[in-house]
């Protein structure tokens, strides 16, 4: 009788572990799914972009090249096939975008923008789109713009709650003289799509300087504060790598995973 009750016990303890085996073996497979997820959602999702910004700008220059400068008019000549090479457009438009800015240079291109610009200046609506694109361009291309050069903490949107924020640049004209203190530009991003987000004029004692890149910040931004960069308290920097980053996401991730089975 003993001897049959030890059967059982064994069988059942046998059961036992061979079912928290199989769980254990799901969960791992599960969380090395999503870490391969992790690992190739990204490189998806550039080469997408990629492509479709390849063949966006082809889709708009190549109609404009002429047949005898146009390589794919020699490819169905010499082979007999009709292939579309990808990037003709890009080329030709960063050409064309270099040779301009080579033409304007010099006394007669400059000349010819000041002309332009004129005849723009005469037309309401068009001159306010002008004005306003080319000066925000000339803000952010300029060598020594501080635009989105330097990561801050800005209390928002109350005391004692604090946000990521961008110096764009020193506030000047109307917005500095009436407010008593020295302000500056700062762009809060929303999360996790950074495109938008809101301007505020912060006195520039009520900031906080970061250490980090703003490449990393914008990272911390879009991952919603799930990828943070190491921080080094003694020596004042963050550093973390793509794979840092990939492996720091997939434990997180994995971690979420097994809470929620368990």
């Amino acid at each position: 009788m003993k001897l049959d009750e030890q059967q059982v016990v064994g069988k059942s303890r046998r059961r036992r572990a061979k079912a928290v085996l199989r769980v254990g073996i799901l969960k791992k497979l599960r969380a090395y799914f999503f870490a391969g997820v992790l690992v190739m959602a990204p490189i998806a999702v550039t080469i997408a972009l990629a492509l479709w910004f390849i063949e966006f700008v082809d889709s708009h220059i190549v109609p404009l090249i002429p047949a005898h400068w146009n390589p794919n008019t020699y490819i169905q000549d010499y082979f007999g096939i009709t292939l579309s090479v990808p990037g003709v457009g890009v080329v030709v438009l960063v050409f064309v975008i270099t040779l301009v800015g080579a033409l304007t240079a010099g006394f007669l291109g400059r000349f010819l923008v000041r002309t332009g610009e004129n005849v723009v200046a005469r037309m309401p609506v068009v001159r306010s789109i002008y004005s306003a694109s080319k000066q925000i361009l000339e803000t952010v291309f300029r060598d020594q713009s501080e635009a989105f050069r330097e990561a801050v903490l800005v209390e928002y949107p109350r005391r004692d709650l604090w946000t990521i924020g961008f110096i764009t640049g020193r506030t000047t004209g109307e917005v500095q003289h009436k407010t008593a203190d020295e302000v500056v530009n700062v762009y809060v991003p929303t999360t996790p799509n950074p495109t938008s987000g809101f301007l505020l004029y912060v006195p520039e004692k009520d900031l906080i300087p970061l250490d980090m890149p703003v490449d990393e910040a914008v990272k911390m931004v879009i991952s919603v504060g799930m990828v943070t960069p190491h921080y080094n308290p003694k020596v004042g920097q963050t550093n973390m790598s793509s794979g840092d980053e990939l492996a720091e996401l997939s434990d997180k991730l994995k971690d979420r995973v097994i809470q929620s089975e368990d």
